[in-house]
């Protein structure tokens, strides 16, 4: 197999994984996608790669609002 065909395979591959994660992202739930996002920020908490900045209180407040408003914008089952 010539170099151009490993090429060509290698990228066609990484299109259908970017693809793939195309299609996760527009069905994916808000709800998941929260949980994902605590999880992420969880692990990163607990690695010690967050330090307590007093001026972020104000972002963490803030995501806090937009969630609750998009939570209770969810329908209920």
């Amino acid at each position: 197999m010539p170099l151009s065909d490993d090429i060509k395979a290698y990228r066609a591959r990484w299109a259908e994984v970017e693809a793939h994660v195309n299609n996760e992202r527009r069905t994916t739930t808000l709800e998941l996608r929260w949980k994902q996002l605590n999880s992420a920020y969880a692990l990163a908490k607990d690695l010690g790669l967050l330090s307590e900045d007093p001026s972020e209180v104000g972002v963490f407040e803030s995501w806090a609002k937009l969630k609750e408003k998009a939570v209770n914008q969810l329908p209920k089952v």
